[in-house]
């Protein structure tokens, strides 16, 4: 007795190849508070050193290393930040840039957050404190042999 197997369920489609793996989700946009949060927090990091280079004819292009995710296996690459958001930045105060490095068609500086930042408002305090008081130590007498 000959069984017939039906060929439609087990073989896929034709130009597809199923290899087990999924395709990447595709990325969702997320809603962005403030104008640069995202960006501030990558120069911030001390762990990915970012940089603007200036171009002759006077294009910017800010940049950061990414480091090389080994659960993944991506990045070990530079990634480019938004010009826009950059500048927006450097003229609130809250980036600002290292000693140039000249080259023939180029200059290329180091981008930091800004050092100085708004002190925590000051609290008053419910009580004033008290000095505290050292307690007197005894003094241990070392013998000699």
């Amino acid at each position: 007795m000959l069984f017939t197997v039906n060929q439609t369920q087990d073989r896929p489609r034709a130009g597809r190849m199923n290899t087990g793996l999924r395709a990447a989700p595709a990325p969702s946009r997320a809603p962005v508070g403030t104008v640069g949060t995202d960006v501030l927090r990558v120069i911030s990091d001390p762990r990915t050193p970012t940089f603007v280079t200036v171009y002759a004819n006077g294009r910017r292009r800010y940049s950061y290393w990414r480091p090389l995710d080994s659960t993944t296996g991506q990045g070990g690459c530079y990634a480019a930040l938004p010009t826009g958001d950059c500048d927006a930045l450097h003229e609130a105060g809250k980036i600002e840039l290292g000693n140039p490095v000249v080259d023939a068609n180029r200059t290329t500086y180091r981008v930091s957050a800004s050092s100085t930042r708004a002190a925590p408002p000051a609290r008053a305090l419910a009580a004033p404190l008290r000095p505290v008081r050292e307690r007197a130590r005894p003094v241990r007498a070392v013998r000699v042999a």
